[in-house]
């Protein structure tokens, strides 16, 4: 004990140096409180304080955000001895999760079926700002001790959330099938982080140990350790293997929870693959594990299950749950380029594929809420019967699929030009695969999507009456996206600037 006591004052001035990089995730952990114990004394009015705080908290957080962009200019910055890093790419990713984190808050609140819950949604909001909190470390974490504890962080709100609506039956099966799936791949996980830590005598990614230690391993070893944490990772991406329980899990939650999880984790994940791949790619000598070979093959196996399972589903969303996942093989291309030009791709497309999807959900939610219906059968002839919002769910669509004028476009067009730039350089067959791959499956997805439309518009139902009540914030939120994501395919540089 005494021997460490020299150390201490020299970890005290790193930690303390550590929170002028920190005060996103101090204003989110002082939220997090703040929300907590204006549930416990808000009484009656509990919910109403704990939305308004936590809009208001969101808000301050995307500000801190933005006043971090001047300190990484000149490069990025280790923070506690290493357990995290605050670079360009980090801070891109942290912005997209708050904004999106931010309409989510929003949203909530117009779920008829999750505002009935009796436990009203004070609780929720809690949940939602503790996760947002684990998702920042996710996308900044470099030590393998980190990454554990903030994906654990992430999953344990997701549990709580997916839950949520505990007299829901079918919404209890979706939390424990989560849990169980959850509790599997956070174990291979950790397995493998200790492989890699009993290998390397180091638990920091960039370090020189880490790598240098893991030369002188088995080869097969250190494949099987890397292949166990990819495993933990893909938990949160939800590629295949690791897609099981997306589509009764997005099925049974809460349909705002289904909007979380099919954007914000996944984002967070993405980052996190970044900072893991990174000390790999940029170390020239370690060839024992092929990365762009595996996420290739794992990124076309992906893309063509999820967007051929999802022309057989009937129920919207679960027809969106698996083409979340074929979303994820299409940005895993991005992925395996492993360039500059392959990660801003990857966060534009990261940024309106969550726009785009959040608002498929709210309006799946808008005609759910005055329909009762969540198949697409129940759609039949309420185009006309609900004008506003089925043009906006047309455009969303659209935008989904990567049909020009939308934002999902340019951001395909920039994930294919990054793939091609590559494919130039290198004649890699495995990216060709890709690119065929991905034009195949954007042409599936149409299959799927233009479902919703064709019934909306073209399938005719005898029940013509008028609406008996209408979501009009969820109308008024979706027009703004549907005008948002046109705005961004015509004017790709208004989003790119910030990235």
């Amino acid at each position: 004990m005494h021997d460490l006591l020299p150390y201490i004052p020299g970890q005290l001035t790193n930690i303390l140096d550590g929170l002028t990089f920190f005060m996103p995730e101090i204003c989110l952990a002082l939220l997090f409180l703040l929300v907590l114990v204006t549930d416990l004394i808000g009484g009656k009015s509990a919910e109403k304080l704990c939305r308004t705080v936590a809009y208001a908290g969101m808000l301050i957080v995307i500000f801190k955000d933005l006043q971090q962009v001047a300190m990484v200019l000149n490069g990025g910055h280790y923070l506690f001895n290493g357990m995290l890093l605050l670079n360009h790419t980090s801070l891109v990713f942290k912005f997209i999760v708050d904004v999106l984190a931010f309409i989510l808050l929003l949203y909530f609140a117009w779920d008829d079926r999750l505002k009935s819950h009796p436990k009203r949604l004070a609780d929720l909001y809690t949940i939602t700002i503790g996760s947002v909190l684990g998702l920042h470390l996710m996308v900044m974490s470099i030590n393998l001790l980190s990454i554990y504890l903030s994906i654990e962080m992430v999953s344990i709100a997701s549990y709580l959330m997916v839950a949520y609506r505990s007299e829901n039956a079918f919404s209890s099966e979706a939390g424990l099938k989560y849990v169980l799936f959850g509790a599997a791949s956070s174990a291979m996980m950790l397995y493998g982080i200790s492989l890699l830590y009993g290998f390397s005598g180091s638990l920091s990614l960039f370090s020189a140990d880490f790598m240098h230690g893991l030369l002188q391993a088995n080869g097969l070893g250190v494949s099987f350790a890397i292949a166990l944490v990819l495993i933990g990772i893909g938990f949160k991406l939800s590629f295949v293997p690791a897609h099981f329980w997306v589509p009764d899990v997005y099925q049974g939650a809460p349909t705002p929870v289904t909007a979380y999880l099919s954007t914000l984790p996944k984002i967070a994940a993405f980052g996190l693959l970044i900072n893991f791949l990174t000390p790999f790619i940029f170390f020239a000598k370690f060839t024992a594990f092929d990365f762009r070979l595996v996420l290739s093959i794992i990124g076309i196996i992906t893309m063509l299950a999820g967007n051929f399972a999802a022309v057989l589903q009937n129920n919207v969303k679960r027809m969106l749950a698996y083409s979340s996942i074929g979303h994820t093989g299409f940005a895993l291309m991005a992925i395996v380029t492993f360039t500059a030009q392959g990660i801003n791709a990857l966060t534009y497309y990261l940024a309106v594929y969550g726009i785009a999807n959040i608002g498929a959900l709210a309006l799946a939610t808008y005609f759910a809420n005055v329909e009762g219906t969540e198949d697409i059968d129940g759609y039949k002839g309420l185009g006309l019967k609900y004008p506003a919002a089925s043009v906006c769910f047309v455009i969303i669509l659209i935008s989904l699929t990567g049909l020009p004028v939308t934002a999902g476009f340019t951001g395909k067009l920039f994930v294919f030009s990054a793939v091609y730039n590559v494919y130039q350089q290198t004649h890699d067959g495995w990216l060709l695969l890709l690119m065929i791959t991905g034009a195949l499956t954007t042409v599936v997805s149409l299959f799927y999507y233009i479902k919703i439309p064709l019934y909306l518009f073209l399938k005719r139902t005898e029940n013509n009456t008028s609406p008996v009540r209408t979501s009009h914030y969820i109308v008024i939120f979706s027009i703004i996206i549907a005008l948002l994501i046109l705005l961004l395919g015509i004017f790709p540089d208004r989003l790119l600037a910030y990235l």
